[in-house]
């Protein structure tokens, strides 16, 4: 078993916690808190100790709040050292979702002192901008459950073509744009089947929701000229930018018209790429 070295960071309360419970659940070694420049000293220690080689690898959640500079150059430091067995995860959320969040626990925010929650979280996010830059996988928490949360990390952690390298996702306009895309496909424009009773409760994954859209031209236009783009961006971005392509396609619920795209598009990309994976964020959230 090859073993994975993973550094956990990013805003606070955008779910650090919960990301070192559902790794340690997959087997990882889990330690909370590791100042940086650490880091290199313990992940040669796991590597060396025999009884480690029985987990996944190690994940180590880092505070940078007041070390960005000195945690970029140690994480290119490791990654020359270490390669591609490094991976950052980065965690963000809406600053809605985080005001939400912190009303709900009462926390204060770690930069809390002399400054409101939302100009602490306005602050940390520009402070962790550079980190989010150098980050492997930037995964967005605003709109996750637990479930879905445990299925990113699965896919991304176990999946047998090594990882996610494009993640096309669908969702809904009401429910906010995904924090961590690379781009966004608005649907909205294309027929709505939630105006059709007998389509109303469905989702873009039932045929005859697909059948129905595909009936207009529009449609048929939409992704002839969307797959043109995509044919000659994705090569492009994948040899030259840095870290996982996220393609998220919008419609006005995330149930509907961005689900059957999304779907269409994965079938397209997965034959061409590995490591495709598709996701749709809001399609049990109810009706549009």
């Amino acid at each position: 078993m090859q073993q994975q070295f993973i550094i956990v960071t990013g805003l606070s309360g955008a779910g650090k916690t919960m990301t070192m419970k559902v790794l340690e659940d997959f087997g990882f070694i889990t330690i909370d808190n590791l100042p940086p420049a650490l880091l290199p000293q313990f992940f040669k220690l796991i590597a060396e100790r025999p009884e480690a080689s029985k987990s996944r690898g190690v994940v180590a959640t880092v505070d940078i709040r007041n070390l960005v500079g000195d945690f970029v150059k140690v994480i290119d430091d490791i990654s020359k050292a270490w390669g591609g067995d490094v991976k950052v995860i980065f965690l963000t959320a809406s600053e809605e979702e985080l005001l939400r969040r912190y009303e709900r626990t009462r926390r204060v925010h770690p930069l809390g002192q002399g400054l409101s929650t939302k100009e602490s979280i306005r602050a940390e996010r520009e402070l962790l901008a550079p980190v989010m830059d150098r980050a492997d996988i930037i995964i967005d928490t605003s709109m996750m459950d637990l479930h879905q949360h445990r299925e990113r990390l699965l896919k991304e952690f176990f999946d047998e073509n090594g990882g996610i390298s494009i993640l096309i996702s669908s969702f809904g306009y009401k429910y906010g744009v995904p924090q961590d895309s690379s781009f966004v496909l608005d649907v909205r424009g294309l027929p709505n089947p939630y105006y059709v009773e007998e389509l109303k409760n469905l989702t873009g994954e039932d045929e005859p929701v697909k059948k129905f859209l595909l009936q207009f031209d529009e449609t048929h236009k939409f992704m002839e000229l969307t797959k043109n783009f995509l044919d000659f961006f994705i090569p492009q971005f994948l040899n030259n930018v840095r870290g996982q392509l996220h393609i998220s396609v919008g419609c006005t619920g995330g149930r509907h018209r961005s689900v059957a795209v999304a779907s269409w598009l994965g079938e397209i990309y997965s034959k061409l790429y590995s490591g495709v994976c598709v996701m749709h964020r809001d399609k049990g959230h109810g009706h549009q």
